[in-house]
């Protein structure tokens, strides 16, 4: 069993609902890699969390979607690390800035107008380089 999980000051994942695997890490590490199962991968299911309020549970799976599977668990994977000790700690560490920043409200986008002189300059600007191009072009000579 996890040890609970802060989030924010409100939200606590109490530690019965995250569970951990652990299995061998890829990449390079010599023979170490080969017999010793140092990756973390903590699971943690968002649609039976007690911790959630409705919203906020709508919330993670909205903008978790690619992240939660079909079941509704969240995982998040740590093999930086040769120690378990220290994969489980950062893959905590992960799921908790995951869930943070997933949980964050955005603030509301107020649509601004450019100003006239901005739009004149900008055609302008636009008007000046397809003169410039034109004047690339070879002459037409009327032959064909």
């Amino acid at each position: 069993m996890e040890a609970d999980l802060h989030i924010t000051e409100n939200l606590i994942i109490p530690g019965a609902e995250l569970w951990a695997t652990a299995s061998l890490s890829g990449g390079a590490g010599g023979q170490h890699v080969n017999k010793v199962s140092s990756r973390i991968t903590l699971y943690w299911q968002v649609v039976a969390s007690t911790a959630l309020t409705e919203s906020q549970r709508a919330q993670l799976m909205a903008r978790l979607s690619s992240r939660i599977s079909t079941d509704g668990v969240l995982q998040v994977s740590s093999d930086t690390h040769r120690s378990q000790h220290r994969n489980r700690a950062l893959a905590r560490e992960k799921m908790a800035a995951l869930i943070a920043a997933a949980l964050k409200t955005l603030p509301r986008r107020i649509p601004t107008r450019e100003s006239r002189a901005v739009h004149r300059r900008r055609l302008d600007t636009k008007r000046r380089r397809g003169t410039v191009k034109q004047l690339r072009r070879p002459p037409d000579t009327g032959r064909e």
